[in-house]
């Protein structure tokens, strides 16, 4: 794991939600969208990722 949960202001598709939770428990980045993209499907991670998009402060 490294450093903190912060949405970067770079490397980010829309809200920088996936970006941020890759760089914080070190995964690839198309692994967390494509988590995303399948819970989506099943209806829970639109709502998910908007929550996590207002909790997740921004990169100073």
């Amino acid at each position: 794991m490294t450093g903190q949960l912060v949405r970067p202001r770079h490397g980010k598709l829309i809200g920088g939600v996936c970006a941020a939770l890759a760089a914080r428990f070190g995964l690839p980045k198309f692994l967390v969208r494509l988590g995303f993209v399948i819970f989506g499907l099943v209806g829970v991670g639109e709502l998910v990722y908007i929550a996590l998009w207002i909790i997740i402060p921004k990169e100073a």
